[in-house]
């Protein structure tokens, strides 16, 4: 069944049989959440926000249903049953309500929901009619941008229906205190508060909300403790022993710090479990894992406590159990996130904060336990840097050949650097990892969201610039114009309407992402997260309000490749060759290429013009400039947490568009590349599908020019590669150099791959049942191919594939 088994090991029986029992898990819709979550809310609508969210968090821990799995080892459920779809009606119940009888007929992201369920949610709905995030948020935006919620333009469905997450909480700390030194900290900062002064009022709430936090998480805990101990009363030999191992460890952790391998990982577990039952945010990311857990890896071998084969079962363990993490999301948001991702990312390696290689055994295990378990969650994301050993990486690349789309790369070379900066410290520069795709941040330091805020959508914003500032989509009005592409002279007009409607569409983007961070931080506040997120308790406030020792935001821009391709081929064809007329390039746009006469348009566009990918100047300085006045426009506007408290509280650019490539290109009409309308954009800074001839390197080359130090939210690169092309010894060796060679020499950001033929994606699409156990990655994070919708199986297929 597995590839490499020789390389890397199987998975041990029973988590083979986990494994397998978690895959054929079909996704329910589960209301218990919702439900607890009502029941809480009602007996607590005077109190202060911070004490209904921890009010609400210890109603659900105390009563939600628990079990413990035959075959594991690591406890702890999100929902009814594993891989089942909490609701989170705080947030929203609106899209929850209006496709109760659609969820089963998706095209891809399907959720199945039972008849009872669908009552269950009905009977809770009339209490959260305009008493949620969507509808807090929504009248919280000022009239002037309802132009573009109205027509979807920034892309905030998945903002006002659900939290931030995107970060990594401090687990280092949290398994050497345990969570008892966290309300001891608490509770003295509480009783030293001068009440006399107004703002400790609203601390005093906050570290009362801490404490029920705490103890919910600990009750939690101690349930499976208890269940653990019954459940080993009927148990024999070796799982009655596994069990009662299971009832200690519980009974201790995450309320006490953790001292062996096996109490580190069940309260890690605990805590990124507990966090995605809080809030349902996703890109929840484990941070530096082998950093932080090593030291009880090594304690337990020294003493002989563990030997490394069952440090690598605990680990699969792990990895199945994070997989059973699921959320539901509108048919809507599942255009730009497909095949239900958490995108909950494990990272490795890099260096020390004192510039050392921080390779050590555990990094390697991680690699051999991703390797068995074989599954889209966690990502796996390996930090490179140019002194990163020969034996690592090749262990890397094995990984990779095993066609899971892991791990991802991403460069200390440019990423610290790019935080220093940005006022990091060097230390905690050092110390980042990736959150959720592509983007870093410092766990435990970094406050919300890293990244992913709202999409800008380079060519329909070129489109708009092109029509006068009318959106070609809806036909509404979205900035003021500056003429008609039609009637312009010269390419230069064309620059100045696009900068223009660049900068006016920025500005709206930040009044978009201010009201619903505000209603974010007034509403619906996490505490937990905030509690393990330095220096939230030193300064006595929420995340969202300003807690986090750091705090920088990005959206995500897409369809990069897509705007420098038209600009290109206008300026070359249209101004420069004249071989097209501004009249006959519009017209075929309107006409979406259909006519035998703008086909020959298309054809040109498509073949007479250089396109981005290739290492031609020419063409990728047109994006970057167009790129700079993005960043120039994005940069004068700090986040609602700027002078509050944190480092920062500004804004960057980012590429990690996740899948929403798909879904914007759907709402974008034909483009001057020779795209047809509604068809997907070009993907991160990915070149546009079948647009890069000269092979990678000179992907790279193109990427390379783009401004990387400012796009710190990520920089978003897919390759894809045949198995066949990493057959053989030499060509492995090819490509580690040509990896060392972008880092090295281009400041490449970031680089994944997709290790699998067309034919075999194909073959897929027309037969799942002989390919259940596909993976692809999809942009920053990987997903099972038959989960996804045909237009993003198509968008996947068509991708380059690349030759060494």
């Amino acid at each position: 069944m597995m590839k490499n088994v020789e390389h890397f090991g199987d998975l041990t029986p029973r988590m083979n049989q986990f494994r397998e029992k978690v895959l054929n898990e079909l996704p329910y819709i589960d209301a218990t959440r919702a439900i607890l979550c009502t029941e809480a809310y009602k007996e607590n609508m005077h109190q202060p926000a911070v004490m209904k969210r921890a009010l609400m968090l210890k109603n659900i821990l105390e009563k939600m249903p628990i079990y413990i799995e035959d075959e594991t080892l690591i406890v702890g459920n999100q929902a009814s049953s594993n891989c089942d779809a909490p609701i989170f009606p705080e947030y929203t119940l609106e899209f929850v309500m209006n496709e109760l009888d659609l969820f089963e007929k998706r095209d891809g992201d399907v959720f199945y929901i039972t008849e009872e369920t669908k009552q269950q949610l009905r009977d809770i709905a009339p209490f959260w009619e305009n008493n949620n995030l969507r509808a807090k948020g929504g009248a919280l935006l000022p009239d002037e941008v309802s132009v573009y919620m109205e027509t979807g333009f920034f892309g905030m469905e998945g903002k006002l229906n659900s939290g931030d997450a995107h970060l990594a909480v401090d687990y280092q700390k949290m398994l050497q205190i345990g969570l008892v030194g966290y309300e001891e900290r608490a509770k003295k900062l509480k009783a030293d508060l001068d009440l006399c002064v107004p703002e400790n009022i609203d601390k005093y709430q906050f570290y009362k909300a801490v404490i029920i936090t705490i103890q919910a998480v600990k009750t939690f805990a101690e349930r499976f403790s208890l269940l653990a101990k019954e459940k080993a009363e009927t148990a024999d030999g070796s799982r009655k022993e596994e069990l009662l191992e299971i009832s200690r460890i519980c009974a201790k952790v995450p309320y006490h710090p953790a001292e062996t391998f096996h109490e580190a990982i069940q309260s890690t577990w605990f805590i990124q479990l507990i966090l995605q039952i809080e809030s349902n945010g996703h890109s929840l990311s484990y941070g530096r894992f082998d950093q932080f857990m090593y030291p009880y890896l090594r304690h337990d071998l020294d003493e002989g406590i563990i030997t490394e084969d069952q440090a690598v079962e605990l680990l699969t363990n792990l990895w199945i159990k994070t997989l059973t993490i699921n959320k539901v999301r509108s048919q809507a948001h599942t255009f730009s996130s497909a095949g239900s991702p958490m995108y909950q990312n494990v990272t490795i390696g890099g260096q020390t904060p004192d510039k050392k290689d921080a390779v050590n055994l555990l990094s390697f295990l991680v690699l051999r336990s991703i390797a068995q378990t074989r599954l889209p969650q966690p990502n796996l994301t390996v930090r490179y840097h140019r002194h990163l050993s020969k034996e690592f990486l090749d262990e890397a690349i094995e990984v990779m050949k095993l066609g899971t789309g892991m791990p991802a790369f991403n460069s200390d070379e440019v990423i610290i650097p790019s935080f220093i900066e940005k006022g990091v410290k060097e230390e905690d520069a050092y110390n980042y990892s990736a959150i959720g795709c592509v983007e870093t941040a410092v766990p435990g330091k970094w406050g919300y969201r890293c990244t992913g805020m709202s999409y800008m959508n380079f060519p329909r914003i070129l489109l708009i610039a092109m029509n006068n500032g009318v959106d070609m989509t809806s036909g509404k009005r979205f900035v003021k114009g500056c003429g008609y592409f039609k009637d312009m002279t010269s390419y230069q007009q064309l620059k100045d309407a696009v900068d223009q409607a660049m900068r006016e569409l920025t500005r709206m983007s930040v009044i978009v992402e201010n009201a619903i961070d505000l209603a974010l931080e007034r509403d619906v506040p996490d505490i937990l997260c905030s509690t393990l997120t330095e220096d939230c308790l030193g300064r006595g406030k929420t995340i969202k309000e300003g807690g986090a020792v750091y705090d920088f935001i990005s959206g995500l821009q897409v369809g990069i490749a897509n705007m420098a391709d038209s600009l290109a081929a206008i300026k070359k064809l249209v101004f420069e060759e004249k071989k097209i007329t501004p009249q006959q390039l519009w017209d075929a746009i309107l006409d979406d290429y259909t006519s035998p006469a703008n086909q020959k348009i298309q054809n040109m566009l498509i073949n007479d013009a250089p396109k981005y990918g290739n290492d031609n100047d020419y063409v990728d300085q047109l994006v970057v400039d167009v790129y700079n006045t993005y960043i120039d426009e994005m940069k004068k506007y700090p986040n609602t947490r700027y002078g509050r408290g944190p480092i920062g509280g500004m804004r960057y650019a980012g590429t990690s568009s996740i899948s929403a490539n798909v879904g914007q290109g759907y709402g974008t009409m034909a483009t001057p590349d020779g795209r047809k309308a509604r068809t997907p954009l070009a993907e991160g800074c990915s070149p546009a599908h079948s647009c890069d001839k000269n092979g990678p390197t000179a992907v790279f080359k193109s990427v390379s020019k783009l401004p990387t130090h400012e796009i710190t939210g990520g920089v978003l690169l897919n390759q894809k590669v045949t198995p066949t092309m990493l057959s053989t010894e030499e060509n492995k060796q090819k490509l580690e150099m040509i990896i060392r060679t972008f880092f090295n020499r281009l400041d490449g950001y970031h680089v994944q791959y997709n290790v699998v033929s067309r034919d075999t994606l194909i073959d897929a699409q027309k037969h799942p049942e002989k390919h259940k156990d596909l993976i692809v990655r999809v942009a920053g994070y990987s997903a099972f191919f038959n989960v996804l919708s045909k237009a993003t199986q198509d968008d996947i297929i068509g991708r380059t594939e690349q030759t060494l």
